[in-house]
């Protein structure tokens, strides 16, 4: 698989300059985060081109890794694309209070949202044993699939950090094997 944060949203860039939660919820992403999902997209592209051909895309349901998402589904227009939330970020903050899927399907026309529960983020801080568990979960179902290796995830920094014990940047990728245990511990620093 490959694992690819969202790019910058507007949380991230009064949040990394004040360390205070500036009460956006469900932020988009800035002109920075456009050009990291830009320049992901690209890289994407040319090893599909190349090796990789990617069959699957996996987004969580939040704006900014939708947003984020989106580059890589114009330039590989193929391939399909499954909305899930399952996949979201750990709720901790007020970016983490997701849209209403009729919210969703009228900015995102292109997704399908309508299997979303009406509220499928979770109501006030979740717990990281809920975080792990549902990265417990995505890799059980992501070991099982015959298409794991050219899956692209665009997901959120928690829980890219649950399934790999990896800490990524806005807009960063990396390679990751579902088949591989779970980090044994995991540093949960923002």
């Amino acid at each position: 698989m490959i694992l690819l944060r969202h790019g910058q949203s507007w949380f991230n860039h009064h949040f990394s300059a004040t360390r205070r939660d500036p009460g956006i919820e469900d932020p988009e992403l800035t002109e920075l985060g456009e050009a990291q999902a830009e320049a992901a997209a690209l890289v994407l592209t040319e090893q599909a081109v190349g090796e990789l051909g990617l069959t699957r895309i996996i987004v969580s349901p939040y704006t900014r890794a939708l947003q984020t998402a989106e580059p890589v589904r114009r330039l590989l227009p193929g391939v399909p694309v499954e909305v899930m939330h399952e996949v979201r970020e750990r709720a901790a903050f007020a970016c983490d209070i997701g849209s209403a899927p009729d919210v969703l399907a009228g900015r995102f026309p292109q997704h399908e949202f309508g299997h979303l529960p009406v509220r499928w983020w979770h109501e006030g801080r979740e717990p990281e044993d809920v975080v792990i568990g549902r990265a417990n979960a995505f890799r059980e179902v992501m070991a099982a699939r015959a298409d794991e290796a050219t899956t692209l995830l665009v997901s959120h920094w928690a829980f890219i950090l649950a399934l790999t014990g990896v800490s990524v940047g806005n807009g960063e990728m990396l390679r990751y094997d579902p088949r591989v245990a779970a980090p044994e511990q995991i540093v949960w620093r923002v």
